[in-house]
């Protein structure tokens, strides 16, 4: 794995009530490791959700398309990892992975479009594509 291959990355742990009965992570619970890893990178380059919000705007995921490749455990470790690219003029696409540490097994690959929307409505990005540095 390239590190350079990614814009932003952040490490977890699985805590113990995300695993089901087979001892592995659900799969609904990587869904929040990928939300929570696009939540810090949008911090991370000074965009508030709360602050958009103020503003009118929301950014929302349409759509959401996950891969999984191998099971997380309790108590690993690993790395969740996105790039973002401009789908269109209204849409955001998350390039993101989620690779378990220290080994770099690939755990999920995902793709994860998001659009802003104000008022009800889908709006172009604005602002957010160069701050985002897209």
């Amino acid at each position: 794995m390239i590190e350079n291959e990614y814009a932003f990355s952040i490490e977890m742990e699985v805590r113990d009530y995300e695993c089901d009965l087979q001892g592995v992570v659900n799969n609904a619970n990587y869904q929040h490791y990928l939300e929570h890893a696009r939540h810090q990178f949008l911090l991370s380059k000074g965009i508030s959700f709360a602050g958009l919000h103020t503003e009118g705007v929301d950014l929302i995921v349409t759509r959401v398309e996950i891969d999984y490749k191998y099971p997380l455990r309790s108590r690993d470790r690993f790395v969740v990892k996105l790039n973002i690219r401009r789908k269109g003029n209204i849409r955001l696409l998350f390039e993101q992975a989620i690779f378990r540490v220290p080994d770099w097994k690939t755990v999920v690959q995902a793709e994860v479009t998001g659009v802003a929307i104000r008022n009800g409505r889908p709006v172009p990005p604005g602002n957010l594509v160069s701050q985002l540095g897209i």
